[in-house]
C-alpha cells in the first residue's frame, strides 16, 4: 500500500513550495495540493524585491534571517535566487527605516547621495531627496525559485483541489479533495484567496482583505546596464508615493508596480470596474516621469490577486486550529524560505513561533 505523506500543504505558490522543501530538509514528507500551475497565482511574475526595510523591527529581523536562508538554498539548488544589486529607497520614510535597520544590526545599509544613487539606479530621473541603499537586498528570481523548488519536490506536488480540511478526532487531519480523501499528521494552508474560505470551514474568520494588483514591465532603452538596483519610491516627487520596481534577469527589462490595489467585493467583483485600468495608466505615467531609462510603452502586463491584513501592507500571520495552520499576508515572497521553515517546525509539533500568531500583528508599525 502506498505510504501517505506526513503533512498536507495546500497551495503551490512560493510559501507552499518553501514549506514542503523545509519539511523535506528535515526528513518529513509532504503532499502539495495545487489546482493550477505551481507559482502562477499570487506568486506569478519574473521578479520581486527582496528588501529589509520595514516599519516593524521584528519583521526586519525576520527578513534578515530569511536572507541567509535564500543564500543557503541558492547554494544547494545551484541557482541565483536573489541578485546582488541592492535596493534603493526614496522619500520621507527613509530616515526612520534607516534607523530601524541600523538598530537591528547585521544589515549593510546606508544613506546615499545623488551621485551614488545615479550609479546604482541609472534608469532614474534626477532626484535630490532622502535616499538609502540596502546592499543586501536585490531582485528575487521568482521563476527560477519556483521552478527549482518544484523540480526538487517532484511528484510531491499534485494537481488537485482541496475542498475541506478537518480534524478527525484521532490526532490527524482529514483532507477532502477533488480526487480523494487522505489523513495527515498536520496541514499547512497557504492557498492565497482560498485560505480564508478553507479557514471558515474550521470556524475561523481571517481578516484577509482581497484586492487586485497591477505590475507592468518595460524595456530598457539601449544597452542594459551592467548593474541596476531595485527601487522602492515613497517620495511623491514623481507623482506616486508607493512604487516598487525590480529588474528582470539580464537587466533588459524592469517591472514596475504601485502599492495601491483595487478593492474586491466578497463575491470577487471589483468595487470600481475602471480602477484596474486606472492603475495601469498611473504606472505608465510614473515611468514617463521617473524612469527615462525605460521605454514608457509596457511590454508585459501582470494582474494578480493579493491578500492583505488590516494592520500593515507587509503584515503576516498564521492561524492554528487542531494541527491545521492557515497562512495569510501580503508581500510574502521575500519571507517565504524563512516562513517555510517556521511552518515546517509548527507542522512537526515544535510549536508556532510567537511572532507569527495573529495577536502579535507582525509588520505593524511601532
Amino acid at each position: 500500500m502506498e505510504r501517505v505523506p506526513e503533512v498536507a500543504v495546500v497551495g503551490a505558490g512560493i510559501v507552499g513550495l518553501c514549506t514542503a522543501y523545509a519539511l523535506a530538509e528535515r526528513g518529513t514528507s509532504a503532499r502539495v495540493y495545487e489546482s493550477g500551475v505551481p507559482g502562477h497565482g499570487q506568486s506569478s511574475g519574473q521578479s520581486r524585491i527582496f528588501r529589509h526595510a520595514h516599519d516593524d523591527a521584528r519583521l526586519v529581523e525576520f527578513t534578515r534571517q530569511g536572507r541567509a536562508v535564500w543564500d543557503e538554498w541558492a547554494d544547494r539548488l545551484g541557482a541565483e535566487l536573489v541578485s546582488r544589486d541592492g535596493v534603493v529607497a526614496l522619500g520621507g520614510p527613509v530616515p526612520g527605516r534607516l534607523r530601524i535597520l541600523r538598530e537591528t544590526g547585521g544589515i549593510s545599509v546606508r544613506s546615499v547621495d545623488s551621485a551614488e544613487l545615479h550609479a546604482r539606479m541609472p534608469l532614474l530621473a534626477d532626484y535630490a531627496g532622502p535616499a538609502m541603499l540596502d546592499e543586501d537586498g536585490g531582485a528575487i528570481r521568482t521563476r527560477v525559485a519556483v521552478e527549482s523548488l518544484a523540480d526538487v519536490l517532484g511528484d510531491a506536488v499534485v494537481t488537485d483541489e482541496v475542498f475541506s480540511l478537518a480534524p478527525t478526532g484521532r490526532g490527524t487531519v482529514e483532507v477532502l479533495s477533488t480526487v480523494g480523501r487522505a489523513e495527515y499528521s498536520a496541514a499547512v494552508v497557504c492557498a492565497g484567496l482560498g485560505t480564508a474560505r478553507l479557514a471558515r470551514n474550521m470556524g475561523l474568520s481571517l481578516p484577509v482583505q482581497p484586492a487586485a494588483h497591477v505590475r507592468l514591465t518595460f524595456q530598457v532603452v539601449g544597452a542594459p546596464p551592467e548593474r541596476v538596483a531595485c527601487l522602492q519610491d515613497s517620495s511623491g516627487d514623481f507623482g506616486e508615493v508607493g512604487v516598487y520596481a525590480a529588474p528582470y534577469p539580464g537587466n533588459s527589462r524592469y517591472a514596475v508596480g504601485l502599492s495601491q490595489t483595487v478593492e474586491v467585493r466578497e463575491d470577487g467583483s471589483f468595487a470600481d470596474s475602471d480602477a484596474l485600468k486606472g492603475l495601469n495608466d498611473r504606472a505608465r505615467a510614473y515611468v514617463s516621469r521617473a524612469l527615462p531609462g525605460l521605454d514608457p510603452e509596457p511590454v508585459e502586463y501582470l494582474h494578480c490577486w493579493v491578500t492583505g491584513l488590516p494592520w500593515s501592507e507587509d503584515g503576516m500571520a498564521v492561524w492554528e486550529a487542531d494541527r491545521i495552520f492557515f497562512v495569510a499576508g501580503h508581500n510574502l515572497f521575500k519571507q517565504a524560505p524563512r516562513l517555510g521553515r517556521a511552518l515546517a517546525g509548527a507542522a512537526m509539533a515544535e510549536g508556532l513561533e510567537e511572532n507569527l500568531r495573529p495577536a502579535e500583528r507582525l509588520g505593524r508599525p511601532r
